[in-house]
């Protein structure tokens, strides 16, 4: 792979967005939004890649090779393509992974396919900027708006990827609607995490994600689904949902999980005091199961770290927002 300094699509993003105003770019060859949008959708559905300009941006030969090896066959080939296309959204280098949520919203909806969950999960980290792992409740469920100007590490904006995903998500909806009632747990809970980031569609979706709430039995996807409401919420300005998640954490006949996540949504959607009913439901009910249940959740997972849980980390952060995040801390005696 070729140094930055030498890759024509590291130079031309430091000349356009680091160098030059990124609002000359807007709807130009590197304005990732519009390659997205101008997909064809027979290149799409026939998995056409040479149709994407992948090289436009950086590490896009890599994503190219990566979505070539997901139509391989070998599950080995495709476990390592998920893990770059994952890898390269935790080093916080979306923009060539954008043109890929189209083609692996395909992979999530072919039943003939052996891994639709983590390339539906997989579409749902390319859609959510880098401060997915922060949970504080400003912004563990927060979408940045467009004033808010946010670079990646190789200088293109991330705004820019993040919306280019989220509009294909938005785009695909009636494809991944259905999947809210797959058979895999994973599935349901991976498709609640992609849909949770449309740009368009909410009342659609939040109307589904309340459907498939009422019928589904797995106490995780239930969990997840919460926190796919709130999220879409929040991302949509929906203050009835603050009203909703209000009357489920404060409803004992509520399951311990439903509870819980809708704790953490309505403090995630209001400024509001945490009030001493909240904080004992809390104390009693998430507990180390609770957490334990919630792990395998993509929301959870952005913020475990080797110390502790997801859960655990977010609500020592919301309920403490003084205290310093131990968790992030290098000294083990702080």
């Amino acid at each position: 792979m070729n140094s930055r300094e030498s890759d024509p699509a590291y130079q031309a993003v430091v000349r356009a967005f680091v160098d030059g105003d990124p609002l000359d770019q807007v709807g130009g060859p590197l304005d990732v939004r519009a390659v997205v949008a101008g997909t064809r959708p027979g290149a799409k559905d026939g998995f056409l890649l040479e149709e994407v300009p992948w090289d436009r941006f950086p590490e896009g030969a890599r994503v190219r090779e990566a979505m070539e090896r997901l139509r391989s066959g070998d599950a080995a080939a495709v476990v390592s393509a998920l893990g770059t296309l994952i890898g390269l959204c935790a080093n916080d280098m979306r923009a060539a992974a954008a043109p890929t949520v189209p083609f692996l919203i395909r992979i999530g909806t072919d039943p003939e396919d052996r891994h639709p969950a983590e390339a539906l999960t997989v579409v749902g980290e390319v859609a959510r900027m880098r401060h997915q792992g922060v949970c504080t409740r400003a912004d563990m469920l927060r979408f940045r708006g467009d004033d808010e100007w946010s670079f990646e590490v190789t200088g293109y904006l991330q705004n820019w990827s993040v919306q280019a995903a989220r509009e294909a998500i938005a785009v695909d909806t009636d494809l991944l609607l259905p999947l809210l009632d797959d058979p895999d747990p994973a599935v349901r809970t991976a498709t609640a995490y992609a849909l949770a980031a449309a740009s368009d569609r909410a009342q659609d979706i939040l109307t589904a994600f309340h459907s498939r709430l009422l019928a589904e039995h797995n106490p995780a996807v239930r969990a997840g689904l919460v926190l796919a409401i709130a999220q879409l919420a929040r991302a949509h300005q929906d203050q009835g949902t603050v009203v909703w998640l209000q009357a489920r954490w404060s409803d004992p006949a509520r399951p311990p999980e439903v509870r819980v996540s809708a704790a953490l949504g309505w403090m995630c959607l209001t400024d509001l005091p945490v009030s001493d009913e909240l904080r004992a439901m809390l104390d009693t009910l998430a507990t180390d199961e609770t957490a334990r249940l919630m792990a395998p959740l993509p929301w959870m997972r952005a913020v475990e770290t080797a110390r502790g849980s997801g859960l655990h980390r977010c609500l020592r952060t919301m309920l403490h927002p003084g205290m310093a995040d131990v968790e992030n801390c290098d000294d083990p005696w702080s």
